[in-house]
């Protein structure tokens, strides 16, 4: 009932704007039981970057009530590892250049949860292939922010040059002190002027596409101007989690919805 009434709703509100300009093109609703559909869905493995904690597996990732959950558990057992979660991503099997990206969640906010919505270029090694962060929740100096960015490349293996918008998370539970119990909707506008990355239909940021071009290394080229790929996972403490709260696992990020729309 919940995920009928979201949609009603987000219909009567989008259907002009979407129905004038926009034809969807892509999406994943979730819905049903068992495991996200392998024809959308691959996942990485193992510890992956940022010295994060969890070891990143597909059985943390599965449908229950018409969502995605992405699970982080702690483990007990396992020697090194001492948590699990899942990172999903559509690399090799979905990818778009320009339109809108949404993606309904509801995401964890205690101690040392570090959930994403992100994008990746192909063809590139990172970060001249360039990443667009819908959104990064994780702790500044112990203060929660939410952030929405996008990075490429410079002269410098793997140095990025970063465009960063940092809110703290009480410009949001300040208006709504429930906000963390409630789905939210983070939407990516991008064409071949600018990315525009909304949470629930605030600008957070607006990055010209005339600021974005490599270094050498990505021989000057705009990754904006070439297909993305779509990631979704929940990371733990690492570089940027901060302490992790063992108290508050299991760990339940839930994605109601991915689309993608274009323009007719």
């Amino acid at each position: 009932m919940r995920k009928v009434l979201l949609s009603l709703l987000l219909g009567m509100l989008a259907v002009p704007l979407v129905a004038q300009e926009y034809q969807l093109v892509f999406a994943d609703e979730f819905d049903g039981n068992g495991r996200p559909d392998s024809t959308i869905w691959g996942y990485e493995q193992g510890f992956v970057r940022n010295h994060e904690a969890q070891w990143y597996q597909a059985d943390n990732a599965y449908l229950h009530n018409g969502m995605l959950v992405i699970e982080a558990r702690q483990e007990t057992g396992r020697e090194g590892i001492p948590y699990t979660s899942a990172s999903l991503n559509t690399k090799g099997k979905y990818s778009f250049l320009y339109g809108r990206l949404e993606v309904c969640a509801r995401i964890p906010t205690a101690g040392g949860t570090w959930p994403a919505i992100w994008t990746l270029g192909n063809d590139m090694p990172w970060p001249s292939c360039g990443e667009i962060d819908l959104m990064e929740y994780y702790r500044i100096n112990g203060v929660p922010h939410i952030l929405a960015n996008a990075c490429w490349g410079n002269d410098q293996p793997y140095k990025a040059v970063w465009n960063s918008k940092k809110t703290p998370f009480t410009h949001f539970t300040e208006k709504d002190p429930a906000w963390a119990q409630h789905f939210h909707i983070w939407r990516m506008d991008w064409d071949e002027m600018a990315i525009r990355l909304y949470l629930d239909d605030e600008l957070l940021n607006e990055i010209p596409l005339s600021s974005t071009q490599n270094g050498k290394i990505g021989q000057y080229t705009n990754p904006f101007n070439r297909p993305q790929y779509i990631l979704l996972n929940l990371a733990l403490g690492g570089d940027n989690g901060g302490t992790i709260d063992n108290a508050a696992f299991p760990m339940r990020y839930e994605i109601d919805y991915v689309r993608v729309y274009q323009k007719k």
